[in-house]
């Protein structure tokens, strides 16, 4: 990405307090300099799009978590003239998608360019998940070893027929986002998401750290500890014990220096 490129992302981003480097509710902005700071990106990701009745079955990106915070812009999608059963395809796969009705709305008035599909979960349902998971894959005679994390080792993707037993065995229901040319879509640390591409996609993803969320980072890398060794997720790339310290650090300096004095007697 060129400098050019990069200083316009980063202007435009959405939410800046949050999702700005220098942000005043990024907490990773209160490292201090003599600090690695840890990659937060951006991040480009680029795909093609799933488009045959087998494709909805898998994903673009498998359902997994990530530790921070993360705000996903797309910024092309390919759409190729004259393949109108590319684009029947689409149409059915939102369709099964469980997305809402303003979302179809905005997919048949054909105003806008629909890029990819979002399954997102709440963080408190990544156990829930879990067990699902693990059950079917027990039904599938897949070996569980407890070091292996059917949500960290992005090996599943949800297609309709596991979001159906999902909310009928546990209740959970997640939020069905399809992401257009020019969306910004939010991820919560912690949060389970998966990705299908529509069409041909390219998006950039910048992540933060916001104190409303912080402790899903924290709780997560306790997490990651119990994986193998071998695992992409075993060590804290994020320094989540450092920002939380410097962060406490800074509020407690700027309530020191807002305190008033004392009155003498």
């Amino acid at each position: 990405m060129s400098f050019s490129r990069f200083d316009d992302l980063m202007d435009n981003l959405p939410l800046p307090e949050y999702t700005k480097r220098d942000g005043r509710l990024n907490l990773a902005s209160r490292l201090p300099n003599f600090f690695v700071r840890p990659d937060l990106g951006p991040k480009m990701y680029n795909a093609y799009g799933l488009i045959s009745t087998e494709d909805r079955k898998v994903g673009t990106t498998n359902l997994h978590l990530d530790v921070s915070d993360a705000v996903n812009v797309m910024v092309y999608v390919g759409i190729p003239h004259g393949e109108e059963n590319q684009e029947q395809e689409v149409m059915t796969t939102i369709e099964e998608g469980d997305v809402d009705d303003m979302t179809k709305r905005r997919v048949h008035e054909g105003k806008e360019k629909p890029g990819a599909l979002w399954h997102i979960y709440a963080a408190k349902d990544a156990e829930k998940i879990r067990e699902l998971l693990r059950k079917v894959g027990e039904e599938q005679g897949q070996e569980n070893p407890p070091d292996h994390d059917p949500i960290h080792d992005q090996s599943w993707y949800l297609d309709q027929g596991l979001r159906r037993r999902l909310y009928e065995e546990y209740g959970v229901q997640g939020w069905a986002i399809v992401q257009f040319l020019g969306d910004a879509v939010f991820i919560p640390a912690g949060a389970p998401h998966q990705v299908h591409n529509l069409y041909s996609c390219i998006k950039v993803a910048e992540d933060f750290v916001s104190p409303e969320h912080v402790r899903h980072c924290f709780r997560l890398t306790q997490e990651f500890r119990h994986l193998s060794t071998t695992h992409t997720n075993h060590e804290d790339k994020l320094q989540v014990k450092n920002i939380i310290y410097h962060a406490v650090k800074d509020a407690v300096g700027t309530l020191k220096a807002h305190e008033p004095k004392l009155a003498r007697p």
